[in-house]
C-alpha cells in the first residue's frame, strides 16, 4: 500500500506521468471542463474540499514553472490571487473566456469542492534537474 503522498490513485497517476510543459487544472465546482479532458471529481459539498488544500497539496508534489490565472481573480478572489503570488511562481494571468479555452489542452482537470469565484488554475509542469 502506498505509504506517503497523493493517496487518490487517479492524481497520483496523472502526476507520475506529467513531462515538462504538460499541463493540469485544478479548478472550483463550476469551472465548464472540456469534452475529452480526463475529469477528476473531489467535489463532496460546496468548499469541501477546498481550493486551498488541494492546491497546497498538488504544489508539495509536482514541480512547477507556471501558474496560468484568469486575470479576474484579482479583484473577486484576492484573498486566493494573494495565495498564489506567494508562491513565488512565474503567474500569467489571461481572461476567464481564454482561460476556459486553454483548459481543452490540459492533462486533466481535478474539481474541488469550491464555491468562490474564478478559482481556478493551470500548473504547468516543470523539470526536476
Amino acid at each position: 500500500m502506498y505509504k506517503t503522498g497523493i493517496l487518490n490513485s487517479e492524481i497520483s497517476k496523472v502526476l507520475s506521468d506529467l513531462g515538462h510543459t504538460d499541463k493540469i487544472v485544478i479548478a472550483d465546482c463550476g469551472l465548464p471542463i472540456p469534452k475529452g479532458v480526463k475529469k477528476i471529481d473531489l467535489a463532496l459539498t460546496f468548499g469541501v474540499p477546498s481550493f486551498e488544500t488541494v492546491y497546497k497539496t498538488i504544489l508539495e508534489h509536482m514541480a512547477v514553472q507556471k501558474i496560468v490565472i484568469a486575470n479576474e481573480m484579482k479583484e473577486a478572489n484576492n484573498s486566493l490571487y494573494q495565495l498564489i503570488k506567494g508562491t513565488n511562481i512565474d503567474t500569467e494571468s489571461v481572461s476567464h473566456e481564454e482561460f476556459k479555452h486553454l483548459t481543452s489542452s490540459t492533462v486533466a482537470v481535478i474539481r474541488t469542492g469550491e464555491a468562490t469565484p474564478f478559482a481556478n488554475v493551470i500548473l504547468e509542469s516543470d523539470v526536476l534537474f
